[in-house]
């Protein structure tokens, strides 16, 4: 467990997600859960020793199983977004570790078998303040990796969990994103609001300014290459030949590079179908 400043930790040592707690005089506040739920049951322990207060809340930064799938493990009230409640309102109540390949982190998990979901007990819009300290904690919606993506800002410490805003050295997800919005909620962090922040991101840990730029020209690039083809179906042959030149920018381990191209390649195409379909929608109307 790494300390980011008095009663702010992070945590990066399990599959999937950095997770996030901090030590309130009421109790801790804890973002996101390891996807295994015998790896949140291990984690919600080693909690114990931290102090706070006796109650717990989990911060979900969005529905993704990498960060979702232990929810229900850390057994306790669950905070998210109104748009990820709704995600939850309509998936079955049992996630069964099967179905199309994503690239996230939790696929390569072994024995994960049924799980319970853990929707969300407690929903906002766009922003929502937890006063369990002296300082308060914010939690603020800003679209762009996925519907009802959030972040946990803490002002009084110059801290900001970030969620997939920003991931270091890997691809980001696509297939649920907005990508106009993504660009406008990193403008926002490169503001000279976040100047001298400790920015946490949810795939990474700490990131530096240099980090967010990437990011952004990343999706920018990307961006620009979707728009030339979103009145076209999509084509196969043209992601493949995209996931090839997007991988160049990433520095990733030779174990993982199927991975992070199966990642970009399923994003890519199911980015591009959805954007087909608004194309059509739109000129239907």
């Amino acid at each position: 467990m790494q300390e980011i400043t008095k009663k702010i930790y992070i945590e990066d040592q399990f599959p999937g997600v950095t997770l996030g707690v901090i030590v309130a005089q009421r109790g801790l506040i804890q973002i996101d859960a390891p996807p295994s739920p015998e790896d949140a049951r291990t984690w919600r322990a080693s909690l114990m020793s931290l102090g706070g207060g006796l109650e717990r809340v989990l911060v979900n930064m969005d529905a993704h199983p990498d960060r979702t799938l232990g929810a229900r493990a850390m057994d306790c009230t669950v905070i998210a977004h109104e748009k990820t409640a709704n995600i939850f309102r309509t998936r079955p109540s049992t996630f069964k570790a099967q179905g199309e390949e994503t690239g996230a982190d939790w696929e390569s998990i072994p024995g994960l078998g049924s799980v319970r979901w853990a929707p969300p007990e407690i929903s906002f819009s766009d922003l929502m303040t937890l006063h369990w300290d002296d300082t308060p904690v914010l939690l603020e919606h800003h679209a762009g990796p996925a519907h009802g993506s959030i972040w946990v800002h803490l002002p009084a410490e110059n801290v900001v969990f970030i969620g997939d805003a920003v991931m270091k050295n890997q691809p980001p997800f696509l297939a649920g994103s907005n990508l106009k919005a993504w660009l406008s909620s990193l403008n926002h962090l490169m503001s000279p609001e976040f100047k001298g922040y400790t920015i946490i991101s949810s795939r990474g840990g700490v990131v530096n300014a240099s980090a967010v730029k990437t990011q952004y020209d990343f999706l920018k690039h990307v961006h620009d290459k979707l728009e030339k083809s979103t009145s076209k179906k999509p084509n196969p042959a043209t992601v493949e030949k995209l996931v090839t030149s997007l991988l160049t920018w990433f520095k990733a381990p030779a174990a993982r590079q199927k991975q992070f191209a199966q990642r970009l390649r399923y994003g890519l195409l199911h980015y591009n179908a959805r954007q087909h379909h608004v194309t059509n929608t739109t000129e239907e109307d």
